[in-house]
């Protein structure tokens, strides 16, 4: 029995140092030195280098298509809610659009202070319908970090119309520094008949789509970045220095900002809204919370103007559920 056992501690050994072979080991010694002084110019030169090949020609139809779609999104949501009426809360994020408000308590009031409590609605606006995210304007894509001490230097603009000027839109336009004129909305609209409006939101839905959709093909290829607590977004490489993150203000770090890769509904929020199905009642109450749908405000907004919304909201929106018991 101890010649067996001897057998096997001897094949063990054998196995243990095959495997042991296969791996090398370093001492903290052998690690190599890497200078950082004579690697900069190197890294600073890659990045000349790279600053060459953008913007790429074969995306600056995209970027002006963006602008384009941006522009009649703007103006055609500022000429729906003149006929279809559009609720804000006064003391919570809360957007509803139909004749009155809902009455489903999920406001958490201003300082959140409250929870579940009901709405207290007054009249809406575009900024409610599209939410309007602004980013720090660069001269150049590939420059120098924004530090918190130059943050008043960089004007502020639009973050899908940032992403366009960096993919190669004519910087010349002054028009896009700027939102399209929203309280103008298209002429005569007072005398709009249904076929118009329907007409309206269908153009205004296609805008929706094609922004989102040519803001997906800009950020496959130009970066884009957003912070991990709030949200600020930044276009570009890297993210800027300006310590404005209010989430950890009282922190040791005093505000900076921890960037990740941004996402379609970071520069362009859908800014989800409870839908109102035929199905439903009148007023959504609380207690069918768990029945009702949702849809993306532009999308809801456009529905109730007489357009059948895509075939991918209609989980979200319930479209075919059944509606709370009575």
């Amino acid at each position: 029995m101890s010649t067996r056992n001897s057998r096997l501690l001897q094949i063990n050994t054998m196995i243990f140092e095959e495997t042991l072979g296969r791996y090398r080991f370093y001492s903290a010694k052998s690690k190599p030195v890497v200078d950082l002084k004579k690697l900069r110019p190197m890294i600073l030169k890659r990045i000349e280098e790279r600053a060459k090949e953008y913007p790429i020609n074969r995306l600056r139809p995209v970027a002006h298509e963006v602008l384009q779609a941006r522009t009649i999104l703007y103006h055609g949501v500022s000429t729906l809610i003149q006929h279809i009426p559009v609720w804000a809360c006064q003391y919570c994020p809360e957007v509803y659009i139909g004749e009155n408000g809902h009455l489903i308590r999920t406001c958490g009031g201003s300082r959140h202070q409250a929870k579940n409590q009901v709405h207290k609605w007054v009249k809406g606006s575009v900024q409610h319908i599209l939410v309007p995210v602004e980013t720090f304007h660069l001269q150049n894509m590939f420059q120098n970090v924004i530090e918190h001490d130059n943050r008043f230097d960089y004007d502020r603009i639009a973050a899908v119309v940032e992403l366009c000027l960096q993919a190669g839109a004519d910087p010349g336009n002054q028009s896009i520094y700027s939102s399209p004129d929203v309280e103008k909305g298209i002429v005569g609209t007072k005398l709009l008949s249904d076929d118009d409006i329907r007409l309206v939101a269908r153009g205004t839905l296609n805008a929706w789509e094609t922004l989102r959709s040519g803001v997906q093909k800009l950020l496959l290829v130009y970066p884009a970045k957003v912070c991990k607590y709030c949200s600020e977004v930044h276009v570009g490489p890297s993210g800027h220095k300006a310590r404005l993150c209010g989430v950890f203000k009282y922190e040791s770090w005093r505000g900076t900002h921890f960037w990740k890769k941004a996402a379609v509904d970071n520069l362009v929020p859908p800014n989800i809204v409870w839908h109102r199905r035929p199905q439903d009642p009148p007023v959504l109450v609380d207690a069918g919370r768990g029945y009702y749908g949702h849809a993306p405000a532009v999308v809801d907004l456009c529905a109730k103007g007489g357009v059948i919304a895509p075939s991918k909201y209609s989980y979200m929106m319930k479209v075919d559920g059944l509606t709370a018991p009575v």
